[in-house]
C-alpha cells in the first residue's frame, strides 16, 4: 500500500470542530471582508488558488511547512476547523491526502465545493506516482477550474478569476520553456533519483531515470527497498552510469543520505527536490523553474544544488 498521510484525528473531534465552524461560519460568503475561504490540502495549491483567487478569497494551506516530512503529517482539530468553513478546497488526490477526505466527510460545514486534482486529470485511483503538481499540464488545469469553483461562488467577479487563471497559466511559459530547452539539448541524459517527486518533470524534459521504480516506490512508501534494488542504485552511482542524484530533500534517512553522499563521492552532481513549496519567497512557478535550472546546472556543469 502507498505510504499515506497519517490522521492522528478521531471523528469525534472533527465533528466538534466542524460544529464550532458552522456556528462561526454562517455568515454567508465566508471568509474575511466576505472573501471566499479557500483551503488547500497542500501549500503549492494554496498559492494556485491565492493567485487565481486575489483579492476575493481567503486562503489556508494545510501542509505548508518545506521542513518536514508531508507523509508524516498529522491533522489537527484547527485542520478541521478550517476545512470545515471553507467554501473551496483543492486537494491532491491519488492517496497523497486521503486525510481531508476524512475531514470532508466528518465535518458538513456550509456548502463547499472539492477539486480532487486525480479526478480532474482523469487518473485512476491507483496512480503510482502521486506528485501531479510536476506535471507541467497539472496547473493549468487546476488554474482553470479554481476560477471555474470561485465564479460560482461570486458570479459577479467570474471575469476576474478567469483573468487572473488566464495570467497564472502565461505565467508558466518560463518553466515550460526550461523544460523543452533542456529536452532539445539533453533527451536521454540518465539520472538517478531516490523517489519519484520529479518524474513527470524529469520525463517531460527527456531525462531517463534509471533508478528502478520498485525502489523509488519502497522509499516513498516507507518500506525498506530489496538488496537487489539497492545495489542497483549503488551501481548507478560508483559506475557513473548517470549525470545527477535527483532526490527527495523534504523526506530523508539514513538510506537515502548513503546515496547523496556516494553520489558526492564519486562526483555526481546532487539536485534536491520538494514535495511542499520551499519558503520563503517562492510561488509554484519559481519553484518549478527553480529545479528545471537546478536540473540543468547539474547536467551541464555539473554543480549541485542540493537545496533552493
Amino acid at each position: 500500500m502507498r505510504r499515506t498521510l497519517a490522521v492522528v484525528l478521531s471523528v469525534g473531534a472533527v465533528l466538534a470542530a466542524a460544529a464550532c465552524s458552522r456556528a462561526a461560519g454562517s455568515g454567508g460568503s465566508g471568509g474575511s471582508g466576505g472573501r471566499i475561504a479557500a483551503v488547500g490540502a497542500e501549500s503549492q495549491y494554496a498559492d494556485v488558488i491565492a493567485q487565481v483567487g486575489g483579492r476575493y478569497v481567503s486562503v489556508t494551506a494545510i501542509m505548508s511547512n518545506p521542513n518536514t516530512d508531508p507523509h508524516a503529517f498529522e491533522a489537527s482539530a484547527s485542520v478541521a476547523r478550517q476545512v470545515s468553513a471553507a467554501q473551496l478546497v483543492v486537494q491532491n488526490g491519488a492517496g497523497y491526502d486521503t486525510f481531508m477526505n476524512t475531514i470532508e466527510n466528518a465535518a458538513a460545514g456550509p456548502p463547499r465545493k472539492v477539486i480532487v486534482v486525480q479526478r480532474l486529470l482523469g487518473l485512476p485511483d491507483g496512480t503510482p506516482n502521486p506528485h501531479l503538481w510536476y506535471k507541467p499540464g497539472t496547473m493549468p488545469a487546476v488554474a482553470d477550474a479554481i476560477a471555474s469553483a470561485l465564479a460560482a461562488i461570486q458570479p459577479a467577479h467570474a471575469a476576474y478569476f478567469e483573468a487572473n487563471a488566464a495570467a497564472f497559466v502565461r505565467s508558466l511559459a518560463p518553466w515550460t520553456g526550461a523544460i523543452a530547452a533542456f529536452r532539445a539539448r539533453y533527451a536521454g541524459t540518465p539520472v538517478a533519483t531516490t523517489e519519484p517527486v520529479a518524474d513527470y518533470m524529469l520525463q517531460a524534459a527527456g531525462a531517463v531515470n534509471l533508478t528502478p521504480f520498485a525502489f523509488q516506490a519502497d522509499i516513498m512508501n516507507g518500506v525498506d527497498p530489496s538488496a537487489q534494488d539497492v545495489a542497483a542504485e549503488r551501481s548507478l552511482l560508483t559506475q557513473h552510469k548517470v549525470r545527477a542524484l535527483v532526490y527527495n530533500e523534504q523526506v530523508t534517512d539514513s538510506l537515502t543520505e548513503s546515496f547523496v553522499a556516494l553520489a558526492r563521492s564519486n562526483g555526481i552532481p546532487v539536485v534536491g527536490v520538494y514535495e511542499t513549496m520551499p519558503e520563503p519567497g517562492y510561488h509554484y512557478q519559481s519553484w518549478m523553474l527553480a529545479e528545471m535550472e537546478a536540473l540543468q546546472r547539474a547536467v551541464a556543469g555539473k554543480i549541485s544544488t542540493e537545496h533552493l
